[in-house]
């Protein structure tokens, strides 16, 4: 049985219809064609209330793993990572260490990225930007390391 996993949006101007979600459709796509089962992706209005209810919803539903798509920025209404430490029990700065990395490696503004990566409630959570590009390049840094992850909060040994 394919392990369960979940994309979230986060944008106001996706919620509210103005604008079509580019990158959680990429973020989709990546994990169905890597084995998971994956839902189409959920979207949200940016802020952390929201962005906290929504990662909680997607665990108790049994995402063992949940990916978000934007608002890691610089403006004001970008607090993905404030709803995210809201859940988090246990930060893996590697993770978002490592989407930092090649974020900049494509662009300067790669660096600005305030993403997060942690366990909550026995699922892995990552933030990514919300640009197509970067869940491009941040999807296979996720799937490196997800099922891995999962087999660990199971009590699995190092292979």
């Amino acid at each position: 049985m394919p392990t369960t996993v979940a994309v979230i949006t986060v944008s106001d101007r996706s919620a509210s219809g103005a604008r079509r979600d580019a990158g959680g459709p990429i973020a989709v796509e990546a994990f169905r064609a890597a084995g998971f089962d994956c839902p189409d992706a959920t979207i949200v209005p940016d802020g952390a209330e929201s962005v906290a209810d929504a990662l909680r919803t997607a665990i108790a539903a049994g995402a063992r793993v949940v990916v978000t798509t934007g608002g890691t920025g610089l403006a004001p209404r970008d607090e993905t990572p404030e709803g995210t430490a809201l859940v988090l029990e246990t930060h893996v700065p590697g993770i978002a260490e490592e989407l930092r990395r090649i974020g900049t490696a494509e662009l300067p503004q790669g660096m600005l990225s305030r993403g997060l990566a942690g366990i909550a409630q026995g699922a892995l959570v990552v933030n990514l930007p919300g640009s197509p590009n970067a869940v491009t390049t941040g999807m296979p840094v996720v799937l490196s390391v997800a099922a891995h992850v999962v087999h660990q909060l199971d009590g699995a040994d190092h292979p």
